[in-house]
């Protein structure tokens, strides 16, 4: 590996707002460049944006200069689900200027294979062939706590007979109206039929995922199902992307299965609420938790009943942790991701990505939050 990675971030949401400060912090990484969106966040300084000290750089909404900027690997840390074709282009013209990307703006994009159309992962791959760069998609999930971390556990394993990973999150700090409303159903009839009830959403979303864990189990999936559950609100709650009213959906519980030999063998499953106390008899951590736990459970021999919760501490935000450990999956990875061979990268086949330059003995450095 070089001594250096030259990073450019792509967006400075929440994920490349962490991006950002990991960057400045990171001995082996230097930030180089910023793209921003918004006309107001034009021309200002990189660590105002990420909420540190000016580091130098400033952001730009002309993506040429990232583009024809001397940037290893790009964060593309945009939105990606309600502008799904234009952030596919964004990735294309990255890979064909050269840069490697990490991401976790699409999940589908994981594993090669399972969730996007064979015409889009094929035109990913000859964009990143021809520009000599690669792409990784990550995140806490998919990319880690369904995936990765069930793969790691059945390393023990001498027979599997189904393994079932789940999220289980309360949403009232989430501020993502589209997501929370459009996709997760929050605040909806009862009855609402788009987001994660639409046939194909959940495939499309973790599709990917589960198909990474069946075939490094060596095995291909017959087919894969989608199941989405939805339950009321008794009361209004307030939360941070509106007022969810009583009667709408409060609690959804959404699952994607891999089918082998006909039979449920390999489960993403999320559990959300927007209160602790909704849906009561649905999944929680194995203490009765019901936000920040990933939870694993393995049928076989032997059996495994596995959980990480992020955010763990009184006090801190399950959500900002969340969300730093998903940006992380990527940041972390950037090295890796840089000497890889052109195409799209995936977790099953690339080494361990540890965070080089992340040990602090003394707490020193530049905080995340």
């Amino acid at each position: 590996m070089k001594d250096k990675y030259r990073v450019a971030v792509w967006a400075t949401g929440g994920v490349g707002r962490y991006a950002i400060r990991t960057i400045a912090d990171r001995p082996n990484l230097e930030l180089v460049g910023v793209w921003v969106h918004s006309a107001g966040k034009n021309g200002k300084d990189a660590g105002e944006l990420a909420g540190i000290d000016p580091v130098g750089v400033l952001a730009t909404q002309d993506e040429s200069e990232i583009l024809g900027g001397d940037a290893d690997c790009v964060v593309y840390a945009a939105p990606a689900p309600p502008r799904m074709r234009e952030a596919i282009g964004d990735l294309c013209r990255i890979l064909a200027a050269g840069k490697n990307i990490v991401t976790t703006a699409i999940p589908g994009l994981v594993y090669p294979r399972g969730s996007m159309p064979g015409r889009v992962i094929d035109t990913i791959r000859a964009t990143a062939e021809a520009g000599g760069s690669s792409l990784f998609s990550t995140g806490i999930e998919p990319g880690f706590g369904a995936d990765l971390f069930p793969i790691a556990l059945m390393s023990m394993s001498h027979k599997v007979y189904s393994v079932r990973g789940i999220e289980i999150t309360n949403y009232s700090e989430y501020p993502a109206e589209y997501d929370m409303r459009e996709l997760f159903g929050f605040g909806q009839p009862l009855d609402y039929q788009g987001g994660l009830k639409m046939p194909g959403t959940l495939r499309w979303g973790w599709g990917a995922a589960v198909t990474m864990v069946a075939e490094a189990l060596g095995v291909q999936l017959e087919d894969i199902r989608e199941t989405c559950e939805f339950q009321a609100t008794p009361r209004d709650i307030p939360t941070a992307f509106g007022l969810v009213e009583a009667g709408t959906v409060g609690a959804t519980r959404a699952r994607c299965i891999g089918v082998v030999d006909g039979v449920d063998v390999i489960t993403i499953e999320h559990v959300d609420r927007i209160a602790d106390d909704l849906a009561p008899d649905w999944p929680k951590g194995r203490t009765g938790a019901t936000d920040g736990i990933w939870r694993v459970i393995i049928d076989g021999e032997p059996s495994f009943d596995a959980e990480f919760e992020v955010g763990h501490r009184a006090g801190e935000s399950h959500n900002d942790h969340g969300l730093l450990a998903t940006g992380m999956r990527a940041v972390n990875a950037i090295p890796w991701v840089c000497e890889a061979e052109p195409g799209i990268v995936d977790a099953l086949h690339i080494p361990l990505t540890s965070p080089v330059g992340a040990l602090h003995p003394h707490r020193d450095g530049i905080p995340a939050f």
